[in-house]
């Protein structure tokens, strides 16, 4: 089979400038757990003495900083960066085809099918801003969240041994696939019509159609199916059970960074500064509402202390969820969300225990 790794996806923002603003949302957003006082008390000091010891053009440094930190985190989350694949299935002694479908709506989606003997298949997707390999960040420039890498490979080398077929596909303007919804990031409300794509893309294949169907949905690919399953209901009928990782309402991914930073209405200028960019408002984006759509067997895994989120926000989504056979799961040790999106492929157990017991 030949290796495609020698072609890399080439950044799809429409400017470097644009690129390099939304890096520096990444790195002001992995940096949020640091006080803001520090930051606010230097910018004072540095406007009294421009003034003499006045303090109102301190006030005008720290609602700069503010803007600043605001429009970065809005870039940030309203258009996702591209990351090149890096590894690759046959690297753990996985044979895989390179597949090509459409979304629902025609988007150019790319993955890979990796073959098991067996009737069983995982179709899995992604968090933002990964893609189907994981994400890159032990490289410089995608080290803003926490310096380390997140690879699913040896998830999926874990499924793959113990039977299971696998696709797995980078989401719209992520990885490889085309760019879609004019490269807006919709938090799932756009996005799950690549999930549907990959559905229907599993019932056009002779091997495939007739497969017991599970997902391994993760943060991005965990909203995007659930908005699916809200929006069409029908496409997921044989849809066996899910596993959803760190599903968020942007909402509170928001108000934590604000809060953080101890932004006076943050949430407020944010919705403001996302929808410039977006069309949406935050209250658009994934409401909670949605998870009652959720009647397959899921098992829900987060991160406890996650710094970027609460964990108030992942059980509201579990209660919601309408499936009686459901699972809540708390990953402890470590407060770095991407953490959690490694945490499966060096502990399986639950993983393959929730799979095995539903398919």
């Amino acid at each position: 089979m030949d290796n495609p790794r020698d072609t890399l996806v080439q950044d799809q923002s429409p400017s470097l400038k644009a690129r390099r603003q939304l890096l520096k949302a990444g790195a002001a957003l992995a940096a949020v757990p640091i006080a803001a006082a520090a930051t606010a008390a230097a910018a004072a000091a540095a406007g009294a003495k421009a003034t003499g010891g006045q303090t109102a053009p301190a006030l005008s440094a720290v609602d700069a900083k503010s803007d600043e930190f605001i429009n970065g985190l809005a870039d940030l989350m309203a258009h996702s960066t591209r990351t090149p694949i890096l590894r690759w299935p046959n690297e753990y002694d996985m044979e895989f085809e390179e597949i090509f479908f459409p979304a629902m709506d025609g988007v150019t989606v790319e993955g890979w099918f990796i073959p098991a003997n067996s009737d069983k298949l995982i179709i899995c997707n992604h968090p933002m801003p990964c893609n189907r390999y994981g994400y890159p960040g032990h490289l410089d420039p995608w080290k803003n969240f926490g310096g380390f890498e997140v690879n699913f490979l040896p998830e999926y080398k874990v499924l793959h041994d113990a039977g299971y077929n696998i696709i797995a596909y980078d989401i719209r303007n992520h990885g490889r696939s085309g760019m879609g919804s004019g490269g807006v990031n919709g938090h799932g409300v756009l996005e799950y019509r690549d999930v549907i794509g990959s559905l229907r893309y599993a019932k056009s294949r002779p091997d495939t159609k007739n497969m017991r169907t599970a997902l391994y949905s993760r943060c991005l690919g965990a909203n995007a199916t659930i908005v699916g399953m809200k929006k069409h209901p029908q496409e997921f009928k044989h849809i066996k059970a899910m596993i959803a990782l760190q599903p968020v309402t942007p909402a509170v991914f928001v108000e934590k960074a604000v809060e953080t930073q101890r932004i006076a209405n943050g949430l407020e200028r944010f919705d403001i500064a996302f929808h410039k960019r977006t069309g949406f408002h935050l209250a658009d984006v994934w409401p909670m509402e949605y998870a009652k759509a959720v009647t397959v067997p899921t098992l829900v895994a987060q991160v406890r202390d996650d710094f970027l989120t609460k964990p108030s926000n992942v059980q509201e989504i579990y209660d919601t969820l309408s499936c009686r056979d459901k699972k809540l799961f708390w990953i402890e040790g470590t407060d770095q969300r991407f953490q959690g999106y490694n945490y499966f492929g060096k502990n399986p157990e639950l993983m393959l225990e929730w799979f095995g017991s539903h398919i």
